[in-house]
């Protein structure tokens, strides 16, 4: 809220009331937080409707380059490219690019991602749109990115929250084309309650008791399909949580800029 009210009263606050004089380019940078799934990529999409605005999405892949400086062009194309289209930029997976800087410079590539981060630093100074970035791993942000974003922190949904998320997908109100064949059976409160999970999941879990149900020629969708559905990915999700290496670290965001620096050099 705090982020809309800047963008509509900006004019009043900062050219009437003249806080242009202690904030020459004002602007609204966003940090939504939490573990994937639980709709900040959503939420960033809502906000640029309400804005009325297209949302220009990029990730660390779109501004990483294999030569050595193009990255920091491509920030602040990326920045200019929003200005100059009136949209929001959304920048998800941000925790690669705002990590902590690196105070031991030893190689290209460790000055490569050094002078990545110092761009966003400055394009957050001197952008006066909306900028929103997204990340599962806060805690690797380097400070002086924290001091600069308004951090919203998204939770997984309760057990209520959960009850309408699942309602949305299986018996979804008003105008929808969607028509799941449920069986009578269906409950929506036994699901929420034994599942803990976000909304991804759930709908991860919906397509799959529907491709399940057809794919087996059944005439509907039963409430076994889904609890078996979504004890699957809660399988799945204890497999993953043993897995090693899945971790993406300083040293691979050094390594990957290194090669492209050493293979193109």
């Amino acid at each position: 809220m705090e982020a809309l009210n800047l963008i509509n009263y900006k004019g009043k606050v900062f050219d009437e009331w003249g806080l242009r004089e202690i904030e020459p380019h004002p602007s609204s940078a966003l940090n939504f937080y939490g573990q994937s799934g639980v709709g900040k990529s959503m939420a960033a999409e809502a906000i640029a409707d309400v804005l009325g605005k297209r949302i220009l999405r990029i990730t660390y892949a779109d501004i990483e380059s294999k030569y050595q400086g193009e990255g920091s062009k491509n920030v602040d194309s990326a920045f200019k490219a929003a200005e100059r289209d009136n949209a929001v930029l959304f920048i998800d997976e941000a925790d690669s690019l705002l990590s902590k800087r690196l105070s031991e410079v030893t190689s290209g590539a460790d000055q490569s991602v050094n002078a990545l981060r110092s761009q966003i630093l400055t394009n957050l100074d001197k952008f006066e749109g909306i900028v929103i970035f997204a990340t599962n791993l806060v805690s690797s942000y380097d400070n002086a990115f924290l001091t600069r974003l308004i951090s919203v922190e998204f939770e997984n949904p309760d057990i209520e929250t959960r009850k309408k998320i699942w309602a949305v997908h299986l018996r979804p109100a008003g105008e929808s084309e969607m028509n799941i064949p449920l069986a009578d059976d269906v409950n929506i409160s036994e699901l929420a309650e034994k599942f803990e999970f976000c909304g991804r999941e759930i709908k991860r879990a919906v397509i799959s008791a529907c491709i399940n149900s057809v794919s087996g020629n059944h005439a509907f969708v039963t409430q076994r399909m889904l609890i078996n559905a979504c004890e699957t990915i809660v399988s799945e999700g204890q497999n993953l949580s043993k897995a090693t290496g899945s971790i993406v670290s300083e040293d691979a965001l050094k390594g990957a800029v290194g090669r492209y620096i050493q293979k193109n050099a």
